[in-house]
């Protein structure tokens, strides 16, 4: 036999290329064979890629900066399940890189990601790719994507997932998503809270805390807490909070609480089980300084119900509160403050806080920590607010030294506070005073000046409930505070300038600072403001008017009248009418002015320059100082000599001492001839004397160096006219027969009383020409004319009631003057006036001068009121429709000319008989008036 020969193998194909083991040291090689069609190579380059991205953050920006990622995409729709599991796992571990993060949004790959999450596929690739979405959805643009693909659903199932780690990517997923509220009704409808519960029972911290962390954000909606207290989600916590080897998850149990307590039915179910008592004893007991804070937070979030409010104070939250605001943890301290601040809408809360809460408040306000300051005064503006109390308790264990401290901070929302609290305090009158010894309105320039709203509405309130004392005015306008507040009118926030106005109302009280106030333009301010109809309100039209009680010059010229309480005194000018926006010239400006045809203005004006002013507008000087300071005068010298010769002396004085010389109105008709006889001599001399004094009124006007202050021009006949008044009729003691003597004086000094026949001889337009030429200027004293008609007259009798303040008994009779508003109405308080009860009612009414009436109008007798307008203005000066005279209307009778229950007196009916009868009279006159002109016109027409 031979050898066996042995069969050679055969040859490989000729196409075939044969196996090549590559050892590759080099990344860029490996992401070159990302590109093989092989799926062993694509295997084995993704699992070495996968190991290179694990060692480090500078790896994963290499393979981006190679080019891996775009192939890496291709891979996750790859067929072989090992290579889509591979690159799964890289885009795990990539995902944490931003720039990574950034690509794949551009490349969209969130769709072939969340099909890695399909049920069939390995836990492996659960795994990674909700490691995946985790990372990418920390980004707002990414939770969009992944909501829009579908995402959400496929990560609620894998909670129930058996690996922890699927568990814990999923739920980490999950957080992120709920920041945006739609996610978080989308997880409502999914009820995802269950299986978030379930993970609460986890052997691994980490899932625990994401479980709670996401609780505490879905509870903050309504139904995710009722769906909680539902599925005994309370109890969970609860336990937690009981367990002691979970204090590391206390914190974020306690945010969860926090939310629920704001559902009543939970804080009920609570209270019902005994959380509660457990809660506030855990809070109180814990040493753990988040623990606390976040109890405390959990009773402010719930302390906003009313009804929370209500089961806090039974549960006696204060005496926890308190205790939390002694801990040393700044954010404890403020939280504390908080719940405080929060529970004060419960009066009984406020009332415990009262001697146990607010020391230890004060106390905080002297804090380093800003925050713990602002949150201090913020419980204390709630505690002072409304509560006179604890008010009284802030000023007396010294709190304020340190809220004005407060004032200077540079939180906005401490100053604020601050401002709020020593608002509060200043409300009480008896603590208002020891206010200004801390330099309370110097501290509030800086807040005034502030740009935040809240800060300059809060010091303007401020500003108003200090300055109701001189003292504080004086300070404020002293500092310079004024300014500030004159700006914040301007606001075009609401409550900024309605709290300015409120202060400008305030500051205007006292003349000093009205005056500064209008320097400053808040008068032109206020009425443009109060010219718009939607930034007026009240407080502005207050303002406004307060400050034109202090320029009654220009309150006259704006609104044609001035009240009873408008008292003229020296340096008032009539300049007539001006339309709303117009400005008023001052006084010095008219007076240097040259005559012109325009209206005369029309001064009042006593005080010499050469005499020193009196202490104040209200000084009630006596009639021996009026008689002092006029005798050093030549005028009154000589108006002295006319006294002593007129007829308006006192009743004793007319029958001992017989009139000569020039008498007045009120003499009898046969000494006024004789007496006018004897003066006829003097007028002349007289005459001579007025020229001398009346060519040094220039001089005073304007003439004088400008160095020099400036004084008003001097009246002489004006003071003599004071004189006479306060010396002759103040003294008279009954009130409507020193009325009657006032109003004939008036009368008789401006020309008397003239019947219309002799109207075109009273010439008083000449009249007034002439002064105005004389005194070279339009500016004319109310004591130069002579001739006037019925505002002359008004002015000057409205004058007096300066000199009506230093009498009492003729205080009341200022209502009677032309330029009072109209009379007031029932149950308004008014001056004690003659009734029409009968000519022998008593006068003044027993009854203090208060209108009892049911009717509208008050009792002033029509016919008293006529007399009073005949004797200051005669009918044939006297135009119906003026607003002069519209303030003293002809009053009709009471209905039934009585009170109620008491007869008509005859006296009564005689007046009404009478009236009636003038009516017809006026009717028969006008009749034939009517018929003359009839006949006239059909005269001349036939001519």
């Amino acid at each position: 036999m031979g050898k066996k020969v042995k069969k050679e193998a055969e040859p490989p194909p000729k196409d075939v290329f044969d196996p090549l083991t590559i050892e590759s040291k080099k990344a860029a090689t490996v992401v070159l064979m990302l590109n093989s069609p092989e799926e062993e190579i694509l295997a084995k380059a993704c699992e070495a890629i996968y190991r290179f991205a694990l060692k480090g953050e500078e790896n994963k920006a290499t393979l981006l900066e190679l080019g891996a990622v775009e192939p890496l995409t291709k891979l996750l729709t790859h067929e072989d399940k090992i290579v889509r599991r591979n690159a799964t796992m890289i885009f795990g571990i990539l995902a944490s890189n931003n720039d990574v993060k950034k690509l794949l949004r551009e490349l969209d790959v969130m769709n072939s990601v969340i099909a890695q999450l399909a049920p069939e596929e390995e836990v492996v690739i659960h795994e990674f790719a909700s490691l995946c979405l985790a990372n990418m959805s920390a980004e707002y643009t990414s939770k969009v994507q992944i909501l829009e693909h579908g995402g959400l659903e496929p990560l609620v199932r894998l909670l129930a997932s058996p690996d922890p780690d699927v568990k814990k990517n999923s739920v980490e997923c999950i957080y992120n998503l709920t920041q945006d509220f739609q996610c978080r009704a989308a997880l409502q409808e999914l009820n995802a809270i269950p299986p978030i519960l379930d993970l609460l029972k986890s052997e691994y911290p980490v899932i625990q805390l994401l479980a709670l962390k996401t609780l505490g954000i879905i509870t903050n909606d309504k139904e995710a807490r009722t769906t909680l207290r539902d599925n005994q989600g309370v109890d969970h916590l609860i336990k937690i909070l009981e367990t002691k080897e979970l204090n590391d998850l206390h914190i974020e149990a306690l945010s969860v609480i926090a939310n629920c307590l704001e559902d009543m039915d939970t804080l009920v179910l609570i209270q019902q089980t005994g959380g509660l008592k457990k809660l506030l004893s855990f809070a109180e007991n814990s040493t753990i300084p988040d623990i606390q804070k976040n109890a405390a937070k959990a009773i402010t979030k719930a302390a906003y119900d009313p009804e929370n409010r209500k089961l806090f104070h039974e549960q006696e939250v204060e005496k926890c509160l308190v205790a939390l605001l002694g801990s040393e943890n700044d954010g404890t301290k403020i939280a504390a403050s908080q719940a405080i601040s929060a529970m004060c809408e419960n009066t009984g809360s406020k009332e415990f806080f009262n001697n146990q809460g607010i020391p230890q408040l004060i106390l905080l306000l002297k804090s380093d920590s800003e925050e713990v300051r602002e949150a201090a005064s913020l419980a204390l503006a709630n505690l002072t607010t409304c509560h006179p109390a604890n008010a009284k308790a802030v000023a007396e264990a010294d709190g304020v030294d340190p809220l004005v401290n407060i004032l200077s901070s540079r939180r906005d929302g401490a100053v604020a506070n601050a401002a709020t609290v020593l608002a509060n305090v200043a409300m009480q009158e008896p603590l208002r005073a020891g206010l200004q010894s801390h330099g309370v309105s110097s501290a509030l320039l800086g807040p005034l000046r502030s740009a935040n709203t809240v800060v300059q509405s809060k010091a303007a309130l401020t500003v108003a409930a200090t300055a109701c004392d001189v003292e504080a005015r004086t300070e404020l306008r002293n500092s310079g505070g004024l300014e500030p507040l004159v700006e914040l009118l301007r606001s075009k926030h609401d409550e900024v300038r309605r709290h300015a106005s409120w202060a400008v109302m305030v500051c205007a009280n006292d003349e000093l600072t009205a005056v500064e106030l209008c320097k400053l333009g808040a008068l032109d301010i206020l009425e443009e403001v109060n010219l718009s109809v939607s930034r007026k309100n009240k407080f502005s039209e207050a303002a406004y008017n307060k400050l034109l009680n202090n320029n009654l010059s220009l309150k006259y010229s704006l609104t044609g009248y001035l009240s009873s309480s408008d008292i003229i005194s020296d340096g008032f000018y009539d300049y007539g009418r001006i339309n709303p926006g117009t400005k008023l010239l001052p006084l010095k400006d008219l007076c240097l002015q040259e005559p012109s045809d325009q209206r005369a203005v029309l001064l009042v004006n006593s005080k010499s320059s050469d005499v020193s002013p009196p202490p104040s507008t209200e000084d009630k000087s006596s009639d021996v100082g009026y008689g002092r300071s006029i005798s050093s005068s030549s005028s009154f010298r000589r108006a002295s000599k006319e006294k002593t010769n007129t007829g308006f002396g006192s009743p004793t004085e007319e029958k001992s001492e017989p009139p000569s010389g020039r008498n007045t109105a009120l003499s009898k008709g046969t000494t006024k001839e004789r007496g006018s006889r004897k003066g006829r001599g003097k007028k002349e001399e007289e005459k001579v004397k007025e020229e001398e004094e009346v060519s040094t009124l220039p001089k005073l006007m304007g003439e004088g160096s400008p160095e020099k202050e400036w004084y008003p021009p001097f009246d002489p006949d004006f003071r003599v006219y004071v004189y006479e008044v306060t010396k002759s009729i103040f003294p008279i003691t009954n009130i409507k027969e020193q009325i009657e003597v006032l109003a004939r004086y008036v009368a008789e000094k401006m020309g008397g009383k003239m019947s219309k026949e002799k109207l075109h001889n009273f010439s008083w337009e000449l009249h007034i020409s002439e002064l105005k030429f004389q005194l070279k200027s339009n500016v004319v004293p109310i004591g130069q004319i002579k001739k006037g008609i019925f505002y002359h007259r008004a002015l000057l009798f409205k004058a007096y009631k300066k000199w009506y303040t230093h009498n009492p008994g003729c205080y009341k009779a200022v209502h009677f003057h032309p330029l009072a508003p109209s009379p007031p109405i029932q149950g308004q308080s008014f001056p004690p006036l003659p009734t029409n009860r009968g000519a022998n009612s008593s006068f003044p009414p027993s009854n203090g001068g208060e209108c009892k009436c049911p009717a509208t109008t008050h009792c002033l007798a029509p016919r008293w009121l006529q007399k009073l307008r005949a004797a200051l203005m005669p009918d044939m000066l006297s135009p119906p429709r003026s607003v002069l005279f519209q303030t003293l209307p002809d009053v009709p009778d009471h209905p039934q000319n009585v009170h109620p229950g008491r007869k008509e007196h005859s006296t009564t009916k005689r007046r009404r008989r009478r009236r009636r009868e003038r009516e017809k009279e006026r009717k028969k006159e006008r009749k034939k008036e009517r018929k003359r002109k009839k006949r006239k016109k059909t005269k001349n027409l036939e001519i």
